[in-house]
């Protein structure tokens, strides 16, 4: 009988330091089918569900992230879908995904926000394509290196291994969630803070947390 967490399948962990205990919780996810990213701003995390498909891949997402949230987190930023995402193998799936973690959300009474790739991207880099000088075959890896490069140097957090780029991406989601409740991690100039006015934030916030 296969476990939610078996060997062929561990969850990479990267720690930078702890939250601190005054700062509300927050939590960053770049939802992906394979590779998971999830970080509370201060530590990063890639969930791997291994040769899992269908129902099976999602319920491993599912309780995977409803694990390592609490009831009493202040905000999740997700990952909203690029603008230039056809319909190809895996869309519907991750469809599938977005809806199911939305919902075990909502269901939790967790208030979300949905931030489009390109501001995260803006947060981290300050432009939505800083590779643009590179050939085009090599902007995505390069870009997604330069977001991962930004986030060791401001934060601290080391993302590493397979899920690397992907920790990287939640972190920055999470930090963006705790700037705009007022508690940002680094001093970031107005190129970088635009993106925060892309992001589409919740209404249901404690007042006390702002």
């Amino acid at each position: 009988m296969t476990t939610l967490f078996d060997p062929e399948a561990p969850a990479t962990t990267v720690v930078a330091g702890p939250r601190p205990a005054d700062w509300p919780t927050v939590y960053g996810l770049d939802l992906s089918l394979t590779c998971t990213g999830i970080s509370d701003g201060h530590t990063a995390e890639a969930l791997i569900p291994g040769s899992r498909d269908g129902h099976d891949r999602l319920e491993f997402h599912r309780r995977a992230i409803a694990d390592r949230i609490p009831d009493e987190t202040s905000l999740v930023v997700i990952e909203g879908v690029a603008m230039s995402v056809g319909y190809r193998p895996g869309v519907e799936e991750m469809t599938y995904l977005r809806g199911l973690i939305r919902h075990d959300l909502w269901r939790r009474r967790i208030p979300f926000a949905i931030c489009p790739p390109q501001h995260r991207i803006i947060y981290a880099c300050g432009v939505a394509n800083p590779a643009k000088d590179l050939p085009p075959n090599k902007r995505k890896t390069a870009a997604k290196g330069m977001v991962r490069d930004a986030v060791i140097e401001r934060y601290g957090v080391p993302c590493e291994g397979r899920g690397r780029y992907d920790q990287a991406d939640s972190v920055v989601l999470a930090a963006m969630g705790l700037h705009w409740l007022g508690y940002p991690l680094a001093v970031l100039p107005d190129t970088h803070r635009r993106a925060l006015n892309g992001v589409t934030w919740p209404l249901n916030i404690p007042a006390v947390m702002r």
